[in-house]
C-alpha cells in the first residue's frame, strides 16, 4: 500500500511536474544531437534514470536519518509516522486542487539548487549517456514541494532501503508525464484533470494518510 501510494502521488502530482519541469524536459530534448528515435530515447531514459536515482539516494539518506531518530526510543517512530500521514493528507488536497501549501516547500531547497545548477550547465549538450545521466542526477535536486513532501514518508520508514524504494516508486510515477511530449502530454494532462480521477485518488491518499495517523496515535497512547 505504501509503495502504491508513492506511485499514485508521482502519477497524479506530475501535473505539477509538467508545469515546473515540462519546459525543461522539452528544452533538453531539443539540445540532444540529431539522432534516430531509438538513440534519442536512450538519452531520455538515461536522463530520467539519473533523476530517479537522485530521488532514491535522498530517500535512502532521509530514511537512514529516520532510523537514527528512532534509535532514541520513546515516541519518535510514532511522531514521524504522524508527520508522514499529515503530509499524505496535504498531498491528497494538492492532487484534488484544494490546497497549494506544498508548493511553499520549494523555497527551502532553492539555496541548495544554486550550488548544483552551475555544474549541470557544464554537461550540456546532452550528447552521451553519462552526461544525460549526470544531468538527470542534478535535475533531481531541483526545488520541488512534491518531492520534499514525499521525503517525509522516507523519513518515517526508518530504513535506508525502504526510504530509497519509496522515492523510486514516486519517481516512476512522474516518468510518463516527463517522457511524453506534445499531444500525448496534453492527452495525459486532460485525463489527470478529470474531476473523478483527481478526487478518487485524493480520497485514497487521504484515507491512507488518516489510517497511518490513527495507527500512530493508538500506539503512542497504548
Amino acid at each position: 500500500m505504501e509503495f502504491l501510494a508513492a506511485l499514485l502521488i508521482g502519477l497524479l502530482g506530475s501535473g505539477h511536474c509538467l508545469v515546473m519541469c515540462g519546459g525543461i524536459a522539452s528544452a533538453l530534448q531539443m539540445m540532444m544531437p540529431e539522432q534516430n528515435h531509438w538513440q534519442r530515447l536512450r538519452l531520455q531514459l538515461a536522463l530520467s534514470f539519473g533523476r530517479i536515482s537522485s530521488y532514491a539516494f535522498i530517500g535512502g539518506l532521509v530514511g537512514w536519518l529516520g532510523y537514527q531518530a528512532m534509535g532514541f526510543g520513546g515516541a519518535a517512530r510514532q511522531l514521524l509516522q504522524i508527520l508522514a500521514g499529515l503530509m499524505l493528507v496535504l498531498m491528497a488536497l494538492y492532487v484534488a486542487k484544494l490546497s497549494t501549501i506544498l508548493t511553499g516547500l520549494e523555497q527551502l531547497g532553492s539555496k541548495f539548487w544554486r550550488h548544483i545548477q552551475p555544474f549541470s550547465k557544464r554537461l550540456l549538450p546532452l550528447d552521451t549517456l553519462p552526461k544525460a545521466f549526470a544531468y538527470g542526477w542534478c535535475w533531481g535536486y531541483l526545488p520541488c514541494g512534491l518531492v520534499y513532501s514525499s521525503l517525509s514518508w522516507s523519513l518515517a520508514s526508518g530504513s535506508f532501503f525502504d526510504g530509497a524504494l519509496w522515492m523510486v516508486y514516486f519517481g516512476l510515477g512522474t516518468l510518463p508525464a516527463l517522457l511524453v511530449a506534445g499531444q500525448a502530454a496534453a492527452t495525459l494532462q486532460r485525463w489527470k484533470n478529470k474531476n473523478w480521477v483527481r478526487y478518487t485518488v485524493a480520497l485514497l491518499l487521504a484515507t491512507y494518510g488518516c489510517h497511518t495517523i490513527s495507527l500512530a496515535v493508538l500506539r503512542l497512547f497504548s
